[in-house]
């Protein structure tokens, strides 16, 4: 096998029948890959929902995970917040000519571990090679899910969050945001990592518990106020949130501190947001703590009815007990993020 990614391996030949075999194959190896098809057919016995998303991280590799984990998890956390058991992906690969045959095995792998982890197949694939800006190449990957609605499946939408719901957030805000622009600036910061993690668990735990979530949304670009700003304006009504009840880790703090960053309007890739019922939030509460990467999880604040000629709104209640409004992300957030 060659070390490095040349535009040979996406001509469609040797190089790349061997590309397909000895990195992709040798990790993604299932019944339905095995026939090496255009298409692969799996069975469906029911509603599906359908997610895609492409990822263009920069750097491709980084404290806590890389590319691959962040194309499942991703997809994954999508799938989940529709109320889906997710089943299967598929992943479109675009490589950079020049890239380490080594560092593509380590995304691959990562991907595949993580598959498993958040119990899907990837059932078809596509490689392109294009040419390279820089000499040490790089990879993005397209993916796209598929998720069975089950007969009992819940339906989480903003539309159903209501006066009276408590907001709980499944964990701290800001890693993957500070790991990637640590990386970016060339800052050797060991207590920074992402948060890049499949949700499964927390989910799974909550619809066995049979707590009435109304809404679920994963935390990713624009942060946490601006999730929170959507649910208030699907749903016509304010969100109240506090300050000090907000779960933020002391080396992201101390990052933000320096760069003047507000970890609300962070990127992550491992948190949800969750709208309960208030007759059920301390149950819920437990059941995320208790869940895989839901430690740290925290009621951050709660749903009021929109007063007299006001508008839907989040409101963050300030440790000098001040509200103030927060609106969603103003124009560009860190790009490339994932």
């Amino acid at each position: 096998m060659e070390e490095i990614i040349t535009m040979a391996h996406g001509s469609g030949g040797e190089s790349t029948s061997r590309l397909i075999s000895e990195v992709f194959a040798a990790e993604f190896s299932n019944e339905y890959l095995a026939g090496m098809e255009d298409a692969s057919v799996v069975p469906v016995s029911s509603k599906i929902a359908m997610t895609t998303d492409s990822f263009v991280v920069t750097p491709y590799e980084y404290p806590g995970g890389n590319i691959g984990r962040l194309s499942v998890c991703g997809t994954v956390n999508d799938l989940l917040t529709s109320g889906a058991v997710p089943k299967y992906l598929t992943a479109g690969f675009i490589l950079e000519e020049g890239l380490p045959i080594s560092s593509l095995i380590r995304v691959v792998r990562s991907m595949a571990e993580t598959a498993r982890e958040a119990g899907v197949i990837i059932v078809t694939g596509d490689t392109k090679v294009i040419e390279s800006a820089s000499k040490d190449g790089g990879v993005m990957i397209n993916t796209a899910g598929v998720g069975v609605i089950t007969e009992n499946a819940h339906c989480y939408k903003a539309t159903q969050v209501k006066p009276g719901d408590v907001i709980i957030l499944s964990g701290t805000l800001g890693e993957h945001h500070a790991t990637i622009l640590s990386r970016r600036m060339g800052l050797d910061n060991e207590s920074l990592e992402s948060d890049n993690a499949p949700l499964i668990d927390i989910v799974h735990n909550l619809e066995e518990s049979g707590a009435a979530v109304h809404a679920i949304r994963d935390v990713t670009r624009g942060g946490l106020a601006t999730v929170l700003n959507e649910y208030a304006r699907a749903a016509g009504v304010q969100i109240v949130i506090k300050q000090d009840a907000i779960p933020v880790k002391k080396a992201v703090k101390d990052f933000c501190g320096i760069l003047g960053l507000d970890p609300l309007y962070m990127g992550n890739e491992g948190k949800m947001t969750i709208a309960v019922d208030p007759a059920d939030a301390t149950k819920a509460l437990e059941i995320i703590r208790g869940s895989k990467y839901g430690a740290d999880a925290a009621i951050i604040g709660s749903v009021i009815a929109v007063p007299e000629e006001e508008k839907p709104a989040l409101l963050l209640e300030t440790s000098l007990g001040g509200n103030r409004i927060m609106g969603p992300l103003y124009g560009e957030g860190l790009p490339r993020i994932c």
